[in-house]
């Protein structure tokens, strides 16, 4: 969670993609001045909003990170999200002067306590909001993800990475640890020997190692554009099966396999003969698109 009290030595990329793509949002929701929130049809296109900072975690951005996603649980039409930064970064890390001001006045935010029925603090929602959304989470990271920036952009489900960004669990240059949900999607992304070395040293990587090691899904010039256009064709297929396939691949590791195997069996169950299902069915041999009907929330 703590870094960047500047850009750490690191030069910014120029000329790297903007997040900002062709598609045509309309009446885009600001939240606290430091997220943009667009809808392009069932995708919810979310943009960090801090350019000038390099999207740096102050203590609004916490806030409408937290309060976006947990508004976006509760809207069935959502049906992918993609979560990426507008300028040239992704997202810097902690904005060091912001709390150190925050601190000076006696009114520092407290990150680290307890929200009543989670698992998390304050600090990790910011990050586990969106790992815990039903539906997918795609991430579309340049420039810089560093420290609290890269445990966001672990929370997705799915990223999409240019080729120069530089991502960084950089904690350990302030004597600290990755404390946003971080040390866990690391290892499940690239098991305990690679988190480990990269916790240790804090070490750079590029967009194209982060690929090879597992960091990123895959890589791309244009990252936002890429990471909307699989969000689209998510968006295409029939919710209540992304959902269940959501919850089933998510979980995988934490079960063991009896227990894996007895859930994939309830969910196919749901599944099967299910309207939506039906439908995906007759829309494959009429060769159009499917008109699927949104989950209910409990789904």
């Amino acid at each position: 969670m703590t870094e960047l009290p500047s850009l750490g030595g690191y030069e910014l990329s120029r000329g790297l993609h903007s997040t900002t793509s062709n598609v045509n949002p309309m009446e885009p929701e600001n939240i606290r001045d430091r997220m943009t929130l667009y809808r392009d049809g069932a995708v919810a296109d979310v943009r960090l909003d801090r350019p000038d900072k390099l999207n740096a975690l102050d203590p609004d951005m916490f806030s409408a990170l937290v309060e976006t996603a947990d508004a976006l649980s509760k809207d069935n039409s959502v049906r992918a999200v993609v979560l990426s930064g507008e300028g040239e970064s992704f997202c810097a890390g902690l904005d060091f002067m912001s709390f150190m001001a925050l601190a000076e006045s006696d009114s520092a935010p407290d990150l680290t306590a307890t929200a009543p029925d989670r698992i998390t603090h304050f600090a990790q929602q910011a990050v586990f909001g969106w790992t815990e959304l039903p539906v997918p989470v795609i991430a579309g990271v340049q420039g810089h993800a560093l420290g609290g920036g890269i445990q966001l952009a672990l929370g997705a489900d799915i990223r999409i990475v240019h080729p120069d960004a530089k991502m960084s669990v950089l904690e350990i240059r302030w004597g600290l640890i990755p404390d946003m949900t971080g040390t866990q999607a690391l290892v499940d992304l690239v098991g305990p020997d690679v988190a480990k070395e990269l916790t240790f040293t804090g070490r750079p990587v590029s967009g194209v190692e982060a690929k090879e090691l597992g960091l990123a899904t895959r890589t791309s010039l244009t990252p936002h554009a890429d990471a909307m256009k699989l969000a689209q064709e998510i968006a295409s297929k029939s919710p209540h099966a992304i959902r269940a396939g959501k919850r089933l691949l998510s979980e995988a590791a934490r079960f063991d396999r009896a227990t894996s195997f007895e859930r994939e069996r309830d969910e196919i169950a749901k599944l099967i003969g299910s309207p939506n299902q039906a439908e995906s069915v007759a829309a494959y041999f009429e060769k159009r698109a499917a008109s699927f009907a949104d989950p209910d929330l409990s789904d």
